[in-house]
């Protein structure tokens, strides 16, 4: 599912004395099937994009295609919108309210009007793709989970909609390194199995390393970067002057060609860079 955004913007309280400039010349193309990072420091404005993708907010001007509908127009039906754009927000398992697993995950396809014959098995399927088993969980209260567990439910719940586009604000944001790795493995899978455009929210670089096909970065309410994301962090001192950082192991192949080595900075996996290294060392 493509989404196309030209010339977006969004002025918060436009004319008064707190009036502030949350987008401006907001250009983006995603195509269908991408996983997008979406990065950048506190106040830069990725929030308030996100928010956009989904009718939470009409932008001051600008427009923004999906699918080819332009859902900026005047009485665009939102309500079909959101069933094809999924929106799970920081913390999601905060909103969690029903009594069981299985309510919470059913009350999303539920309100859209998908016929109740179909729910138990969006529930089920929903569920599964997360990691989570409907027999084990399913009558359980939802406090009852881990937190991990509560985010997969969260998210669970919105994919029982079905959507084309899953939107995901800081989805490891809390998590454990074990729930943390879980999730993201869990999200890739997903992508693979479906083919599912998937934009995601983050401060983590190892994250975007780990799973996005583009790395688009803000910085006060413009997009500074938009590529893949071994390019991007190649602009590791500008990053660091903006509030950001780069992986680890982008650190460790700057330390070691400081020491002699020669390896390409775009190298951000764990193999590659091993392989770089061990190419190196048979070399002298």
């Amino acid at each position: 599912m493509s989404i196309k955004i030209k010339d977006l913007r969004h002025v918060y309280d436009p004319g008064t004395p707190y009036e502030l400039m949350a987008l401006e010349d907001i250009n983006l193309n995603i195509n269908d099937g991408e996983i997008i990072g979406l990065i950048g420091h506190t106040g830069s404005g990725k929030s308030t994009l996100m928010q956009h993708l989904n009718g939470l907010l009409k932008p001051s001007s600008g427009s923004i295609e999906i699918e080819g509908i332009t859902i900026t127009k005047e009485k665009q039906n939102l309500r079909d919108l959101r069933k094809k754009v999924g929106l799970v927000f920081q913390y999601p398992e905060y909103q969690l309210f029903e009594e069981t697993v299985k309510k919470d995950v059913a009350f999303g396809p539920g309100n859209i009007g998908i016929p109740a014959s179909e729910i138990d098995e969006l529930v089920s399927e929903s569920l599964k793709s997360v990691g989570l088993d409907v027999e084990e969980i399913g009558e359980k209260a939802p406090f009852e989970l881990s937190g991990g567990q509560k985010r997969k439910v969260a998210i669970a719940g919105v994919l029982a909609m079905k959507p084309k586009v899953l939107i995901l604000d800081e989805p490891t944001a809390g998590l454990d390194p074990k729930s943390r790795d879980e999730l993201l493995c869990h999200i890739h899978e997903l992508h693979q199995k479906e083919n599912m455009t998937i934009i995601f929210v983050t401060h983590s670089m190892e994250d975007v390393a780990r799973l996005a096909d583009r790395l688009v970065v803000m910085h006060k309410s413009k997009i500074v970067y938009d590529d893949v994301p071994r390019q991007v962090f190649k602009h590791s001192e500008h990053l660091q002057s903006i509030g950001l950082d780069v992986p680890e192991l982008t650190k460790l192949v700057y330390k070691l060609n400081e020491k002699g080595f020669s390896i390409d900075d775009s190298l951000i996996t764990f193999e590659e860079i091993k392989n770089a290294i061990l190419q190196q060392l048979r070399e002298k």
